[in-house]
């Protein structure tokens, strides 16, 4: 038996990106029941991909409850729906067969990642407090997407000059505010920009020069937007709701690297379920970015562990 429920974590504090602000997370937990054993899945319906909570659990809940997970791969798109499905089918197999996913999956044990910690949108005065306050933390990930984002940037880096810092603009920037910024960028150390153009306006990253690698994340969900990447961007950001779950996750990190891009392993903003498989395909990516656990107030029991070496995988009793 499959069953969704709707389940809501308080977030630390206000996060803002370039389309809006939030203060919860709100996700759907899918529960799948067989032969006495039930497996978990979370995912985070996105409205930027035409996704809603209603629309997301009406495609789980049209499932029949013996899918499988090949026969997920075709009956759902890559998205938040599939994702929680098959991160539930997975978890349920761990624990029906008393194996963990990496041994199912035949990977090597997961060790601890170090992940990215990302600063909300803010002012600027604001945005160099909570850099200062997590410049200990060796790599920032700071949200921009608008007019003013020098500013923000160089009081990022003021607030935290050793840290590593990535930027995320969203597809909040035109080619020419780009071109204009880049040379600031490398100029303050920025070691990677994410999705600096529009997905599907993007053309032009192919004709400007890229002096910081430009990672693609709303331009790359799935290993079949990999031939549209090609000569644009450097590497590739892989999230499961945007794959559809670990399956594709996996595969779209295997072909990715045989196609020459780096990984970059990242997350929309969920519990500590929603990170466990992706623990599993962010062993040995370039960049890491799975601090969603690190920006709420309240966590699922079991949470994933946070220290200096990063994100631990998850123990049984969480996910898989």
């Amino acid at each position: 038996m499959i069953t969704v429920t709707r389940d809501t974590f308080r977030l630390a504090q206000v996060f803002t990106i370039s389309r809006g602000s939030r203060t919860e997370a709100k996700v759907l937990t899918v529960h799948l029941a067989r032969d006495g054993v039930t497996g978990r899945g979370e995912c985070v319906p996105y409205a930027r991909y035409g996704e809603s909570l209603d629309s997301v659990q009406m495609q789980i809940e049209a499932l029949p409850d013996d899918i499988t997970r090949l026969d997920l791969q075709e009956a759902l798109p890559p998205g938040a729906a599939r994702n929680a499905v098959d991160c539930a089918l997975w978890d349920w197999a761990a624990k029906q067969s008393g194996k963990r996913v990496w041994d199912m999956a035949g990977l090597p044990a997961p060790g601890p990642m170090l992940t990215a910690f990302t600063l909300s949108l803010d002012d600027p005065d604001k945005m160099r407090a909570e850099a200062a306050k997590n410049a200990h933390r060796p790599l920032l990930k700071i949200k921009l997407g608008t007019p003013d984002d020098m500013a923000r940037l160089a009081a990022v880096r003021a607030g935290a000059p050793k840290s590593r810092i990535i930027v995320d603009a969203n597809e909040g920037w035109t080619t020419e505010i780009y071109a204009d910024l880049a040379p600031h960028l490398e100029r303050l150390g920025v070691a990677l920009v994410e999705q600096p153009l529009p997905a599907g306006a993007d053309e032009m990253l192919a004709e400007i020069a890229r002096p910081i690698p430009v990672c693609a994340d709303e331009s790359c969900h799935d290993r079949a937007s990999l031939a549209d990447l090609a000569g644009k961007y450097d590497m590739v950001n892989i999230k499961l709701d945007k794959t559809g779950g670990l399956t594709e996750a996996l595969a779209l990190r295997d072909v990715a690297r045989t196609q020459g891009y780096g990984v970059m392993v990242g997350c929309m903003v969920g519990s500590s379920l929603a990170m466990a498989p992706a623990v599993l395909v962010a062993q040995g990516a370039d960049y890491v970015d799975l601090d969603g656990p690190l920006l709420l107030a309240e966590d699922r029991p079991h949470p994933l562990d946070y220290d200096e070496a990063g994100v631990h995988p998850p123990r049984a009793e969480l996910w898989g």
